[in-house]
């Protein structure tokens, strides 16, 4: 893996890790891991570390820019089919988020 593929699956980590600590509940919290879990399936164990501090608590932001950052990981190679996968499941989990 290049570092811009790493610095932007890890921003995409990172912003996932924001949603899921600032979510309203457990379910959501849980639906956005799923999603980070998923997104880590699909690189294997290369995945850079996660910095959650310092980023904005705004979930309507943090969603955004994890989609961006998600969508920007078909430029590396990833899998298009499987990048629109993690999209819907994050879908879902802003959904569950009730925001």
């Amino acid at each position: 893996m290049l570092l811009p593929h790493a610095l932007t699956l890890a921003k995409a980590r990172s912003y996932l890790a924001a949603l899921a600590d600032h979510a309203d509940s457990i379910d959501a919290s849980s639906a956005y891991e799923r999603v980070l879990i998923e997104l880590d399936r699909l690189h294997g164990d290369e995945s850079p570390g996660l910095d959650a501090d310092g980023i904005c608590a705004d979930r309507a932001n943090l969603f955004a820019a994890a989609s961006s950052a998600i969508e920007a990981l078909e430029e590396y190679g990833v899998d298009a089919l499987n990048l629109e996968l993690v999209l819907a499941k994050l879908e879902d989990a802003y959904d569950i988020d009730g925001t």
